[in-house]
């Protein structure tokens, strides 16, 4: 099997992985960047986005990663387009196997795989993806102001998804499979006092209908009665979790009961020496571009003090 030795490896792009490549490879790091599954991540299936700063008309999700690869490989970053499917952090240097076929050797890797919005998994959900349907309030709710509005789950980030689009729509449906939520109690109550949802206990999705134009409602069904309903929304809002990408990490990676890796607090360093993880694989609250990127930025840095630090002692030694 082919084996290739590199300083950096950036496994995953999106947002943190390219930010972590224009700072590594500006530092002279020669970083290696695989692009993933999903080159460019979850917002390459983003039409808009108009939250992140230095777009002030807003700007299409898969463009924006383009602007962010180019200005990675303006600065020689080696973008290759790849799944790394398997990893050995047991010794130093790392080893990680690309599509089953290849192992680069690498002196620091920076993980930048993201995580992926869990969906229910109807049909129609795919056909009104980016038409209405979105698995980001924060990220999507500012283009349904003043629309009645859905949101499906019953933790935490449903009541918050649900009280953020309550400030800026007329109507928010709070979708609950149960009679009672997971959220924390003030998140609960902060959802029961909010006079513009209404929660709609024991009931389940059963379809998202639309048009030429978008979504036009959701189908509901009381799953203790058998009672269908329409409900006339124009946006679908699915808040019932994510799951980061990480499972090849588990043998060697501290991550918590949802697979999010730990890592050290102020810092991008994971339990594994010259190992980083950055953006959406290890944010468990934020889950922003912006934030993501932020990640990157650290990742490389840590990345490159870890190196530096190696090699001074390397020089000592010597």
């Amino acid at each position: 099997m082919e084996e290739e030795k590199v300083k950096v490896l950036i496994i995953g792009s999106g947002p943190s992985g390219y930010t972590a490549a224009i700072y590594a490879s500006r530092a002279g790091l020669n970083p290696v960047l695989y692009t993933g599954g999903e080159p460019g991540g979850q917002l390459t299936t983003t039409n808009d986005v108009e939250n992140y700063p230095g777009y002030p008309e807003g700007v299409n999700g898969p463009q924006m990663m383009v602007d962010f690869q180019k200005q990675a490989e303006r600065f020689d970053t080696d973008v290759r387009y790849g799944m790394v499917t398997k990893v050995d952090f047991s010794g130093y240097p790392h080893k990680v196997w690309v599509d089953d076929n290849k192992v680069i050797i690498a002196e620091a890797v920076i993980i930048a795989t993201g995580a992926s919005a869990k969906y229910l998994g109807l049909e129609s959900e795919k056909t009104f993806a980016n038409r209405g349907v979105s698995a980001c309030a924060v990220c999507d709710g500012f283009f349904y102001r003043g629309m009645e509005v859905a949101v499906v789950g019953a933790g935490d980030t449903a009541a918050e998804e649900a009280t953020y689009l309550a400030n800026i729509c007329p109507k928010v449906h709070l979708i609950v499979r149960r009679d009672e939520m997971r959220a924390s109690q003030i998140m609960q109550k902060r959802v029961l006092n909010t006079k513009n949802i209404e929660v709609h206990w024991n009931t389940e999705t059963e379809e998202v209908l639309g048009d030429d134009s978008g979504v036009t409602g959701i189908r509901v069904v009381n799953n203790k009665t058998g009672e269908k309903k329409e409900l006339a929304v124009k946006g679908f809002f699915v808040a019932i979790g994510h799951k980061p990408n990480t499972d090849i990490f588990k043998e060697y990676l501290d991550m918590d009961e949802t697979g999010y890796l730990n890592v050290i607090p102020g810092s991008t360093r994971t339990n594994v020496e010259g190992v980083f993880a950055t953006g959406d694989a290890a944010d468990r609250v934020y889950r922003q571009a912006v934030t993501a990127a932020g990640t990157g930025c650290m990742g490389a840095l840590d990345a490159e003090r870890f190196l530096a630090a190696k090699e001074s002692v390397e020089e000592t030694i010597v």
